[in-house]
Formats: structure tokens, C-alpha cells, sequence
């Protein structure tokens, strides 16, 4: 009984086994090649299994290639943002206007004749951007446009429509990444002072900021992990940054830059730091204290001089009284 009870657990444990293992318990014939064979068929499926796996969970490899695919995809499924000009028909007349991008995007730029000078018959219009000829849509009988799918800095520029007939009228676009506010009139400050520069981005964040200085002709950027006891770059928001000067010399007068840089290219805004010496505020003064010193010394010798003729007539009068 118990060797009858032990041959029925081991063909327990033997089932068990054949069924973990992937083979099969009704397959008396299988030779130890086959089952070799068996669980290096199981083992490559097993590492197809988890490379799956690890795939899933990693997700595709975008490279450079295929990321610039996908904005491209992604802008060609975009609604085209219009921005149209009015054209007066007026000969001569060139209406420009400023479009500001910061990001890949479509957009359609239209050129429409006022509807008070529809009379005008035989029209011709030509887009170009410089010396190219671009090929239009007729939106209207009075209307042209083009589409552009501005992808990177490449497709920034000027952009006009003219319109030829009895008279000749024309309209440019400007399209230019966002313009960067510095400070026209110089900063000035004092040697041994700290001097704080400000830059600004109206309505658009940039990706990052850099900060320069002018060299001669060469513009350096400012690393203030380096030269952290000079240089001090911080933002108070993702709009605007500021350049933190201190323990100020001559050495530091000069033009600095900032830049910002956007997805469709990058802006600078210009700014003159002016670094005087404590003797420039002291020049006026002491002119003035040298006037005052002349002036006086001018007047002592006047008096000296008066004191002294005095004394000489009177003697004289004495003089001429005895005779």
C-alpha cells in the first residue's frame, strides 16, 4: 500500500512537471533530442515574449527624423490661421504687416481688394517671397492667398502680393519669430556697485535664455555657474530674465545681449551698460570749488590792491597839506 501510494505521487509529480515545462503527458515517444528541441523553442519564445514586453513598455524610438515627421503631421491636420491685407486701389500705395510666430504652424496669408474699387477689370496677381514666384489660390474674385506650413526658420521672411491691372498695388507680410524688449537708454551705475540688466518676452515663452557680451566684434555668452561670484542669471517667470552684475569695474562697461530662443528660431534685445568712476559725479563740484576759489582770490587781490593805493594818497595828501 504505501509503495502503491508513493508511484501514484511521483506520477503526480511527473504530470506536473511535463505540464510546467510546456510538453505534453500523452507523448510517450518523445526522445531527449525532442525535448531538448522543446525547451529551446520554449526559451526563444519566452525571450520574443519579454522583448515584446520591454518594446511595449519603452515605446517606439522617435529619432530626430521621425520627430520632425510627426510636427509635420501634426501641423498638416492644423486649421490654417488666416491673416489678410486690404489693398486700397490706390497706385503706388505698399501696405506692410508684421506677423509674429513662435511655434510650427499653417497659415494662409490673403490679399483682398477693396470692394469700392471691384470696377477694376483685367487683374493679375503675383505672390513672391524675393525673387520667387509663388503659386497662389483665387479665394474670391477678389481675393488671392497662399498656404504655408511654416515648419521651421527656413519659411520666415517677407512675403508680398501685387496686384497689376490699371494700376499697380502691392502688400508685404513680414512672418519673424518674437521680438525681444531690452532698454534703449543705457544703464548707468557706479564702480564697486551691482548692476541689474532686464529682458522681456511680450505674450510668447521661450524654450531658453542666453545671455552675452559684446567683445570687440565677438559676442561671449556669460556662464554664471563659472563665474558665480561676478555673474548671477535668473528668472522671475519663463517670460523674463535678468543679468545680476557685482562689485562693478570699467572693465564691465559695454553692450550685452539677450537671447531667446523659440521653436521656429531665435531674438535678441540689445542693452549698454555704462559704468562711471565716484570722481565723475565730484568733476562738477570741484569746477564750481575752483571757480569759487579763483573768484574769491580775485576779489582778495582787488582789495589788497584797493587798501594799498588808499594808503599811498593819503600819504600824498599828507604831504602836500604840510606844504
Amino acid at each position: 500500500m504505501p509503495a502503491a501510494f508513493s508511484g501514484k505521487r511521483l506520477g503526480l509529480l511527473l504530470l506536473l512537471c511535463l505540464s510546467l515545462s510546456g510538453g505534453s503527458p500523452a507523448d510517450p515517444t518523445m526522445t531527449p533530442q525532442d525535448a531538448s528541441q522543446s525547451q529551446a523553442n520554449s526559451l526563444t519564445k519566452m525571450q520574443a515574449g519579454l522583448n515584446g514586453e520591454s518594446s511595449a513598455l519603452l515605446g517606439p524610438d522617435l529619432t530626430t527624423q521621425e520627430f520632425k515627421q510627426a510636427i509635420k503631421a501634426n501641423v498638416s491636420s492644423v486649421t490654417f490661421v488666416e491673416y489678410e491685407v486690404l489693398i486700397p486701389g490706390v497706385s503706388g500705395t505698399s501696405i506692410e504687416k508684421n506677423i509674429t510666430l513662435d511655434s510650427a504652424t499653417g497659415i494662409e496669408l490673403s490679399c483682398r481688394l477693396d470692394s469700392k474699387y471691384s470696377y477694376l477689370k483685367n487683374l493679375q496677381m503675383t505672390w513672391k517671397r524675393g525673387n520667387e514666384t509663388i503659386e497662389h489660390i483665387n479665394k474670391t474674385e477678389n481675393s488671392w492667398g497662399i498656404q504655408l506650413k511654416i515648419l521651421d526658420n527656413s519659411k520666415l521672411g517677407s512675403y508680398s502680393c501685387t496686384l497689376k491691372g490699371e494700376e499697380e498695388i502691392s502688400a508685404i507680410f513680414h512672418l519673424q519669430v518674437p521680438k525681444i524688449e531690452g532698454k534703449e537708454k543705457p544703464i548707468v551705475s557706479y564702480e564697486g556697485d551691482t548692476a541689474v540688466m532686464i529682458c522681456k518676452s511680450f505674450g510668447y515663452t521661450p524654450i531658453a535664455w542666453t545671455w552675452y557680451r559684446t567683445n570687440g566684434s565677438e559676442q561671449i555668452a556669460i556662464n554664471d555657474s563659472l563665474l558665480a561670484d561676478k555673474y548671477v542669471i535668473n528668472s522671475i517667470s519663463a517670460n523674463v530674465t535678468h543679468l545680476k552684475i557685482l562689485k562693478l569695474t570699467g572693465e564691465d562697461d559695454g553692450v550685452y545681449w539677450c537671447e531667446a530662443a523659440f521653436e521656429l528660431g531665435k531674438s535678441k534685445g540689445r542693452l549698454k551698460l555704462k559704468v562711471l568712476s565716484f570722481m565723475v559725479p565730484l568733476k562738477p563740484f570741484l569746477a564750481i570749488v575752483a571757480e569759487v576759489v579763483i573768484l574769491v582770490t580775485i576779489i582778495f587781490l582787488y582789495e589788497m590792491y584797493s587798501k594799498k593805493k588808499c594808503a599811498e594818497d593819503e600819504k600824498e595828501f599828507d604831504q602836500v597839506e604840510q606844504l
